[in-house]
């Protein structure tokens, strides 16, 4: 079974008793159109996740005809179909969740103030899937948000336009997760003082390797001035649209590597490459003495 946006579902009845039900697909969850759908019956107007059984067709309304096997003509809208380069499906799921949250409301209220069912809201918030328009337009409705928000689209404003969070929670993070974050990123920022003598802060791609962190810049580039001081390097992750994030800086000396057979290792081990691109060969590797960092959460997250 295979449909298009705006196509009719329909659930023939086998029971001589019961009504034949139908309503309009208005979200698909896989990209060639197969189940299952959200669909908006025609009965009730409110939109429940589907998956269709051996009573059930589609009726493409494009084509004037209904069928199992027709293969939808057009590619499935950007919006509504799951895809590496959008919004993580599981992360809009999460963003429903904490919105509902903060605002003290069951999903059985949610979902009721919605016209959907609570089990699929449930199923949003703690399965991947990809919502349609229609349903993130309800739901953000009811939560006093904004479609943007619930797909992430405050993760590309400047920090701190966001509104705040009501009961936010600053805790410090300890040097092992320190050390595990360290490790989920590319890119971070050193603190270095340039050879005019002015301070500097500038981005660099590095990689976690033997607990040092390591790049590589030219000679003569603003970063290898880090070399024979103590400096400082920080990375962090920030979400606009949940209002939470984390930073972590680390402090300690950095130095240039110089011996063959370390820089055999990390040119083995390190997988990051400069984005700047150029004659970037020389190592430098700052070895933490002081790891701290903090995170900021809602009171309950």
């Amino acid at each position: 079974m295979r449909a298009h946006l705006g196509d009719q579902l329909v659930i023939e009845s086998t029971k001589t008793s019961a009504a034949r039900r139908d309503g309009e697909i208005v979200g698909l969850h896989h990209a060639d159109g197969t189940p299952p759908y959200d669909v908006r019956w025609s009965d009730t107007d409110e939109v429940t996740l589907v998956f269709p059984g051996p009573d059930a067709h589609v009726h493409h309304l494009e084509h004037g005809r209904s069928g199992a096997g027709h293969r939808p003509s057009a590619p499935v809208p950007a919006e509504t179909a799951a895809s590496s380069h959008g919004p993580h499906p599981g992360d809009i799921g999460r963003r429903i969740a904490v919105e509902r949250r903060n605002r003290n409301l069951s999903r059985e209220e949610t979902a009721r103030r919605a016209r959907m069912s609570a089990g699929y809201l449930e199923y949003l918030e703690e399965y991947p899937g990809d919502p349609s328009a229609a349903t993130l337009v309800k739901l953000a409705d009811v939560l006093g948000t904004t479609v943007t928000a619930l797909r992430g689209g405050g993760t590309d404003v400047p920090p701190g336009h966001a509104q705040v969070l009501l009961h936010p929670e600053l805790r410090d993070i300890g040097p092992e997760e320190c050390r595990t974050l360290l490790s989920t990123h590319v890119v971070g920022r050193i603190a270095v003082s340039a050879a005019d003598g002015r301070l500097a802060v500038l981005p660099v791609n590095y990689d976690v390797v033997d607990d040092a962190i390591v790049f590589r810049t030219a000679p003569h580039a603003t970063p290898a001035s880090a070399v024979g001081s103590e400096v400082a390097f920080e990375v962090d992750h920030m979400d606009e649209s949940l209002r939470r994030g984390w930073s972590v800086l680390a402090i300690g000396p950095a130095t240039v590597v110089t011996k063959p057979a370390d820089l055999h290792r990390l040119t083995e081990q390190a997988h990051t490459t400069p984005w700047a691109g150029g004659e970037r060969e020389m190592w430098v590797s700052i070895r933490p003495v002081r790891l701290t960092g903090r995170r900021i959460t809602p009171v309950d997250g």
